[in-house]
Formats: structure tokens, sequence, C-alpha cells
């Protein structure tokens, strides 16, 4: 029988530019401010990310798909803190530039639905949207390239 699984979906609107938005998801200082203190992220296909989600699990996943300035999917490597998987756990993170500023959509999915991974999706999904809502405040503080 397959493995019943469930996801999670988070929009975030931040008033500045995709590109700038796009530099504070990459660029290892920014990253490690909205993400994870210890994050660290290979940005381009076939690269790293790695993550504390809380003060208990720590995620490795592997980037197939790297559109720079658009799009970055991660696959998260089996690990052995977490319930067994027959699913593959994912996240899509996908930036778009709106008028007035940019949208940020973060997709996740492969969570298993057994009750041993009840607590484990609700750390992933709030601590993304956490994550998400400190990108936002650190893209709009920060002044835009060539401001005085």
């Amino acid at each position: 029988m397959a493995e019943r699984v469930r996801g999670y979906a988070h929009r975030v609107d931040i008033a500045a530019d995709a590109d700038k938005v796009w530099r504070a998801i990459t660029e290892p200082q920014s990253l490690a401010r909205w993400c994870s203190p210890e994050a660290e992220l290979q940005p381009r296909q076939g690269g790293l990310f790695r993550a504390r989600v809380d003060r208990v699990t720590e995620l490795e996943a592997h980037i197939d798909v790297f559109e720079a300035g658009r799009r970055l999917r991660l696959i998260y490597l089996p690990n052995p803190a977490l319930p067994r998987a027959e699913s593959v756990l994912t996240d899509d993170l996908i930036v778009e530039a709106v008028p007035g500023g940019t949208v940020v959509r973060l997709l996740g999915s492969g969570v298993p639905g057994e009750p041993e991974w009840d607590t484990q999706y609700w750390r992933l999904r709030t601590a993304w949207l956490q994550a998400l809502n400190r990108l936002k405040v650190l893209a709009e503080a920060q002044p835009a390239a060539g401001a005085r």
C-alpha cells in the first residue's frame, strides 16, 4: 500500500525587488540571519543545503533544481534522527517579481502522514513560516543597491 503523504504551502509578499530577495536567500551572511544561524547553501544545481529546523533537528538537502533569481528545489537526504519514510521530502522555493515587490512561495511535500511524523511535520511547517517572515523583515529593512 502506498504511503500517505502531506505537504504545506507558504507565501510571503516582500516590498523589495526580486534580485535583492534572491541575494538574501542565497548569500551566506543573509541566509544565516533569516534561515538558521548555521545554515549553509551551495547555490547551484547539485549543491547542498543544510540547516537546523529547531534545536533538535538538522536537515541536509541536495539542490536538484536551481534557476538563478527564480527557483531553488531541495530534496532532503535521509536522516537517521527522523522516523523512517518511504516518500521523498522536498521544498520548492519560488521567487517571483511582481509590481511593487516580490512574492516568495515555498511548497513542501512528501512528509509522511503517519502519526510518528506529526511532530516533524509541524516543526517543518512552522519553521519555514517563521523563516520566511524573517526573510521579509530582512529584505525590506536593507536599503536598495545605490540608495543613500
